[in-house]
């Protein structure tokens, strides 16, 4: 679980792409604060310290607005088309003793044999719907394939999950697996057959110079 970080809430009171933009280079990042049945307000927060809070793997902040302290879940980040700044922020109010549900990233440990032994890693679950406490939110869900052998699979029912989380997805689902690799015959495409391509007109051509001699 990451370490609880606290972010300063700026209130803001106009809005629009220019004054959104103007706040940017200040350093600040405009960004909402709704749920719990209250009012949605707007505000901004640094830049800095949010990009510094995303590094460390929090999902869940402490806001302070005006000497108030509130727990919000980063529930949506907006970046540019680079990838590169955000540009926007919607936190989601809880509480300490909520129950929330979030998507967790799944994190594959260790070396499969399988895969040594000349079998292909696939994974086509990279991240898992769980749901905890508010503020017990883990940074990832461990999978630990060191003993993955080929034709071998790791399923969601398979996962060890932290105390006090649980997960929705069907137990059966795929996370991980080790496939055999494809033979020569499987790997190759077939070739197809070429027959001698027919010259038009050639037929009709030697018919003619038959009937001349």
């Amino acid at each position: 679980m990451a370490e609880s970080v606290v972010l300063v809430a700026k209130p803001r009171t106009t809005s629009g792409t220019h004054e959104a933009r103007r706040m940017r280079k200040k350093g600040q990042v405009p960004a909402v604060v709704y749920g719990h049945k209250e009012a949605t307000v707007t505000v901004t927060v640094g830049r800095d310290e949010l990009s510094k809070a995303i590094r460390l793997g929090a999902r869940v902040v402490d806001l302070q607005e005006d000497g108030k302290t509130e727990k919000a879940l980063i529930r949506e980040l907006q970046w540019d088309h680079l990838g590169a700044e955000i540009m926007h922020v919607d936190f989601a109010r809880v509480a300490a003793d909520e129950r929330i549900t979030i998507d967790v990233r799944l994190e594959l440990r260790g070396a499969a044999p399988g895969v040594t032994a000349g079998g292909v890693l696939d994974q086509p679950l990279h991240n898992l719907a769980i749901e905890c406490l508010a503020i017990a939110v883990p940074d990832t869900i461990r999978v630990n394939i060191a003993e993955l052998q080929i034709g071998q699979a790791i399923h969601v029912k398979d996962l060890k999950m932290p105390e006090g989380v649980t997960t929705a997805v069907d137990p059966e689902a795929i996370v991980v697996q080790v496939a055999a690799p494809k033979t020569e015959e499987e790997g190759a495409a077939p070739i197809a057959e070429t027959a001698e391509p027919e010259i038009i007109g050639r037929k009709e051509k030697e018919e003619e110079e038959g009937e001349e001699k």
